[in-house]
């Protein structure tokens, strides 16, 4: 009997520690729950506080991104680049890579656009490597040894097309819109029946400059093509608006059917400028000695005109290099071609 009541009384001591230790357990973990609890309201207020600053921050950096000059703005969202990892001995025509339509696409679909390879259709991604997006900053890059590869950026309309290196035929033709900027050099028929945009182009150029197409009625009807160095023949044959300035030598027959638009020439000129133009203004500023003038052309007068000081002015905002003997020169003027209506003008520096 002694052992059982033994037994028993300390079995009731453990049930009764059992209990407070329990108790104690329970009463220990409401109070860590109940800390943990006002920590986390805690916190929420303070993240209801901050929500408009975070809010007021954000807006700050969307502003200050759209105010970042677009040259800026492309290297810090990195924009579509295609670079050249295959190289083809025939030439390919990437027309079908539009820059209004590769904005809405990812880089598998564009990857997947077809281009032509002589008369064959291959996916772009068979020699391009594609990165970047367009969405953003509408800019597309192309790198490598272009020289091969047809028809960059033609029919653009909006966004910035850079090209670093060399770029093949017929560079920005029909476009609209949009600005084109190459490091390198073109190839022919840059610009070729344009009628809006811009294209400044740091190399040489080939040959039909802002020209038209065999059988076509009109060259270049608008718009802006800058070339820095050397460029070849009929620069802006049949033109009918619009500008081209070359900084360097141009090859024969600039101006050659000339319906109207702006040529300036500031390196050494070719011969038979301005054969059958009807209007417009060519503009021979360079050579060294007095360029050859048709005899289809009547010598008019000396003058110094306005409108060329406007030129001179959007040319060197543009980062075109505009000699200072130019800006501050004395221009002849002849009038001709006398052969068609005789409206259009060549203007030299006078002697």
């Amino acid at each position: 009997m002694r052992r059982g009541k033994v037994k028993e009384l300390v079995s009731d001591k453990y049930n009764a520690v059992r209990g407070v230790v329990h108790h104690s357990n329970q009463s220990r973990i409401f109070d860590r729950l109940s800390a943990t609890d006002d920590l986390l309201s805690s916190c929420d207020r303070q993240i209801s506080e901050l929500q408009p600053l975070f809010a007021g921050f954000s807006q700050q950096i969307f502003t200050c991104l759209s105010v970042i000059p677009p040259s800026i703005r492309s290297l810090l969202l990195m924009p579509l680049t295609f670079r050249l990892h295959t190289e083809s001995q025939i030439p390919l025509e990437v027309d079908s890579l539009k820059l209004e339509t590769m904005k809405e696409q990812s880089r598998s679909e564009i990857e997947k656009t077809e281009i032509f390879r002589g008369n064959q259709q291959v996916p772009a991604a068979e020699f391009f490597q594609v990165s970047g997006s367009a969405k953003e900053d509408r800019t597309v890059v192309w790198e490598g040894d272009l020289s091969n590869v047809k028809l960059i950026g033609a029919k653009l309309s909006e966004g910035i097309v850079r090209v670093e290196g060399k770029a093949g035929m017929h560079l920005g033709a029909q476009m609209t819109g949009g600005e084109i900027r190459v490091s390198g050099d073109a190839a022919d028929w840059v610009g070729a029946e344009m009628s809006g945009g811009r294209i400044h182009i740091q190399g040489n150029a080939g040959n039909l400059v802002g020209a038209v197409y065999r059988g076509g009625r009109k060259g270049m009807s608008g718009g802006e093509i800058l070339v820095e160095g050397n460029v070849g023949n009929e620069v802006g044959h049949t033109m009918r608006r619009g500008l081209i300035a070359i900084g360097g030598k141009c090859g024969d027959a600039a101006g050659v059917g000339m319906i109207a638009g702006t040529i300036f020439i500031f390196g050494e000129p070719g011969i038979r400028n301005g054969a059958g133009m009807k209007r417009g203004t060519i503009g021979l500023f360079g050579g060294g000695h007095s360029p050859e003038i048709l005899p289809t052309f009547r010598k008019a007068n000396v003058y110094s005109p306005s409108f060329l000081q406007l030129y001179f002015r959007f040319l060197t905002e543009c980062q075109f290099p505009v000699p200072e003997s130019v800006v501050s020169g004395l221009f002849q003027r002849y009038c001709g071609d006398l052969l068609e209506m005789g409206k259009g003008e060549i203007l030299t520096l006078a002697e």
